[in-house]
């Protein structure tokens, strides 16, 4: 991270903007031709085939609602353009849930989002990137627009928030592990809270780098704990078959609300800049301190969404073993002999501690939600 932010300031400064794109290009060839050699083939999972109607209408969908956002700042809400692309962007997305809700092997299965972690990590990091994730755009706008640093300043001006972002990643991991998921994200956002609102109260034309320092490293300190957290809270209590699907909702409300947010502060930014910023690059200084106001009060919006969240068990708590079963119904002793490889010890520990009833049966292990008619053991194994 902070290798690119170096490296995308002097390819712009030498052959264009146009540069740091072609460069990904060419990352993603050796990443591609790295996952070839290195990664074992594995076995089919899944026994469906592939959603086709959904893959299509979910991605047109989102392709105009995002082309919609980042038009609209530029060629005003009401042209036709604009409003064509989010009508139809919204026509399809409710054709998309239709498809998903009958279809047999679904693109993203709705049932999922009956998990609270899940849906409210989804929330989480879409809110992430609308607010953090937006912030870069108007510290380039501060440094290379207002104080009229060149692209490779300004790519050494991000070193100290990508380096504290890096150290917040590992930070993030280890303190979730310690105090649990929950716990680790809202302490991330309260460093958010603290940093946004001190820059921009620090934010000025005539700053210096070394004053708007401190803010930065705090805010970016949090927003690297957050983005590790965030991803572990929606993959919170979702079966271990549909972990990947999980993350790709998560992934998706990420993009989806890098996007929303960054067209919703551009606008904000533009009502605060008055007349003719291009003919005075210090006006924009009153929209960008807008913008930071507005991500902070973001943040704090965040805090309510994380708040729903149940927190994963700490390093102390899987020392035995935790199992929620408040999902799962209770059923009666199965006669069925129990499963090859069913540890009824842990099962037997379970019922001794009084984390589920005896009734149940067999409980889920590894990360499963409810016990299997087939796979439950009989109760008078136990113990």
């Amino acid at each position: 991270m902070v290798l690119g932010s170096v490296l995308g300031g002097l390819l712009t400064d030498w052959f264009g903007w146009s540069a740091v794109f072609y460069v990904n290009v060419l990352l993603a060839g050796v990443g591609v031709i790295a996952a070839l050699v290195l990664l074992p083939q594995t076995a089919r999972t899944g026994s469906g085939g592939f959603d086709v109607p959904g893959a299509l209408l979910g991605t047109v969908a989102s392709t105009l609602l995002v082309f919609a956002l980042v038009q609209g700042p530029e060629a005003g809400w009401t042209a036709p353009v604009v409003v064509w692309s989010l009508v139809v962007a919204l026509v399809l997305f409710v054709l998309f849930l239709l498809v998903e809700a009958k279809a047999a092997s679904p693109l993203v299965p709705l049932r999922l989002f009956r998990n609270r972690d899940l849906s409210t990590g989804s929330v989480i990091t879409f809110l992430f990137m609308a607010t953090f994730g937006a912030l870069a755009y108007f510290l380039t706008q501060l440094w290379q627009v207002v104080q009229g640093y060149s692209a490779w300043q300004t790519g050494f001006a991000f070193v100290v928030p990508s380096g504290c972002v890096l150290l917040g990643t590992v930070i993030g991991g280890k303190a979730a592990t310690r105090l649990g998921v929950r716990t680790t994200l809202l302490l991330s956002l309260a460093l958010g809270i603290m940093g946004t609102p001190a820059l921009a109260l620090s934010i000025g034309a005539g700053v210096s780098y070394a004053v708007l320092v401190p803010s930065l490293a705090v805010l970016s300190l949090g927003r690297g704990m957050v983005f590790t957290t965030m991803f572990a809270a929606a993959s919170t209590g979702a079966p271990a078959g549909d972990q990947g699907i999980g993350g790709g909702i998560a992934t998706t409300g990420q993009q989806i609300g890098g996007a929303v947010g960054l067209a919703v502060l551009i606008a904000l930014a533009a009502s605060a800049n008055g007349p003719r910023t291009d003919a005075d690059p210090a006006q924009l200084v009153a929209g960008i301190k807008l913008a930071t106001w507005a991500i902070a009060a973001g943040i704090a919006v965040t805090v309510l969404a994380a708040l729903r969240l149940r927190n994963a068990a700490t390093s102390d708590d899987r020392r035995a073993p935790a199992i929620e079963t408040a999902e799962a119904p209770v059923q009666e002793p199965s006669s069925e002999p129990a499963a090859e490889g069913v540890p009824v010890e842990a099962e037997r520990v379970l019922v001794e501690a009084g984390r589920v009833p005896v009734e149940a049966g067999r409980v889920p292990v590894e990360g499963e939600r409810a016990p299997v008619e087939a796979e439950r053991a009989p109760v008078d194994r136990v113990g």
